[in-house]
């Protein structure tokens, strides 16, 4: 909302049709509030990133956790300068992370607690030899400038060769369904006998 505003104001500023007072009064935002964002938006934070880092590293090892434990976690892990509860709480509600909690089953990678079918692992003992054998898949995070994104690849485990990936901002099927495709579209015709290997997550497992 803060930087609708911005956009807004920098737009219309120059034409004298409105004010940041009539904006902020239009979307029940206080002229505080605005500045105080603004400032966060345009100035870079390199010190919030690294800690948005850390808080994402421990939400995603520790799904169920929820903010008051993760900012004790934090400063016992790294060490940091003391965080305070109430800005990783912020910034887990910018990141989406309290989100993820509440609706694990579609945004945890590892949660195999679900009520789809979960598959032998066929590739515990299994040497490929050559291509199109074994497909290795997995999830991962990015960190961006101004925010985290989703990174979904497939790898050929013979060749090591990426063969499929996706990037997002949601961990959920279609993110896992778009890099398999582009594996498919790769390698072309239909691979009998191939593995495709992933954990038990239910991006990998849904019906999809």
């Amino acid at each position: 909302m803060i930087s609708l505003i911005s956009q807004q104001f920098d737009q219309l500023s120059n034409q004298d049709l409105v004010t940041v007072t009539h904006l902020c009064a239009a979307l029940d935002v206080s002229r505080a509030t605005f500045y105080r964002q603004r400032e966060r938006i345009l100035e870079p934070d390199p010190e919030g990133m690294i800690i948005r880092d850390h808080i994402q590293r421990i939400a995603l090892q520790w799904p169920s956790y929820g903010y008051r434990i993760i900012t004790v976690e934090l400063n016992r892990r790294y060490k940091t300068t003391p965080v305070n509860h109430k800005r990783v709480l912020r910034m887990m509600r910018e990141d989406n992370l309290l989100c993820l909690r509440r609706q694990r089953r579609f945004m945890v990678t590892t949660d195999s607690r679900h009520g789809y079918r979960i598959y032998p692992n066929l590739a515990r003992d299994f040497t490929p030899t050559g291509l199109n054998q074994l497909w290795i898949s997995d999830i991962t995070y990015v960190r961006l400038y101004q925010e985290f994104i989703y990174l979904a690849v497939i790898l050929d485990a013979f060749s090591r060769r990426v063969i499929g990936w996706e990037l997002s901002r949601h961990i959920d099927t279609e993110l896992t369904l778009s890099a398999l495709q582009m594996a498919i579209n790769t390698r072309s015709p239909w691979l009998p006998g191939l593995i495709h290997h992933s954990d038990r997550g239910v991006q990998y497992a849904a019906t999809e």
